[in-house]
C-alpha cells in the first residue's frame, strides 16, 4: 500500500460522550493511543487533517452540544487551523460540506478512524468509496460496543468489530493499522528528503 499526497486524515467522533451511561462495553482499550500517534505522525507530515464531530439531535444524547460528552477526548481536539467538520447523522458526508472541502483540497483518499467502527466509521468509509474516494481504515484506532442481539443476548464487540472491518474489506476500504500508516508516513518523508 502507498500513500497518494493527495490523502486526508479524518478522525470521527473522538468525543468523552461514549465513556458515559448508557453506553456499553467497548473494545479496544488501545484506540485512544494509536489514534493519538496517528494525528502526531500525520500531523509531522504536513497532509491535510479534517476532525469530524457528532453534534446529536436526539434529546438527552451525550454527544448533544450541551452535554459535557459532546467534548473531544483529550488530546484529540483540533489544533490551529485544523478544519471541524459537524454532522448530526452517522455518514460525515451527509448534512455537511466534508466533500466539498475534500474536493476544493484535491483530496483522492481519505484515511479513517474514530468511534465506532460499525457506526460512523463504517458509514463514512462506504459513503467515501461510493463518491469516488480510495478510502482506508485505520482498524486498531477504532473500537466497538457490545450489541444486543435482538434475542436477549448480547454481541461482544470485538466480534462486531471483526464482522464490520471483514465487510469493509470486502468492498468499500482498505483495512490497516497505526503502525502500518505510520511507516509509510516515515517512507514518505524520506524519499523526499532523498
Amino acid at each position: 500500500m502507498q500513500l497518494d499526497p493527495r490523502t486526508a486524515l479524518i478522525p470521527i467522533d473522538a468525543q468523552q460522550a461514549f465513556d458515559h451511561a448508557p453506553w456499553p462495553p467497548r473494545n479496544n482499550p488501545a484506540m485512544e493511543a494509536n489514534g493519538l500517534r496517528l494525528l502526531d505522525a500525520w500531523r509531522a507530515s504536513g497532509r491535510p487533517l479534517l476532525h469530524v464531530k457528532h453534534d446529536s439531535l436526539v434529546p438527552g444524547s451525550t454527544l448533544a452540544v450541551s452535554h459535557p460528552g459532546n467534548a473531544f477526548r483529550s488530546g484529540f481536539e483540533p489544533q490551529g487551523d485544523e478544519p471541524l467538520v459537524r454532522k448530526s447523522v452517522n455518514a460525515a458526508f451527509i448534512g455537511t460540506d466534508l466533500d466539498l472541502r475534500l474536493r476544493r483540497l484535491g483530496i483522492t483518499s481519505v484515511v479513517l478512524f474514530g468511534i465506532s467502527t460499525d457506526m460512523c466509521v463504517s458509514t463514512t468509509a462506504r459513503v467515501a468509496a461510493n463518491l469516488g474516494y480510495r478510502t482506508i481504515v485505520v482498524s486498531d484506532a477504532c473500537f466497538c460496543f457490545d450489541q444486543p442481539d435482538g434475542e436477549g443476548g448480547v454481541i461482544p464487540a470485538e466480534q462486531i468489530q471483526r464482522a464490520h472491518l471483514a465487510t469493509l474489506r470486502a468492498e468499500f476500504a482498505e483495512i490497516v493499522d497505526t503502525d502500518a500508516v505510520i511507516a509509510l508516513l516515515r517512507q514518505d518523508a524520506r524519499a523526499r528528503a532523498a
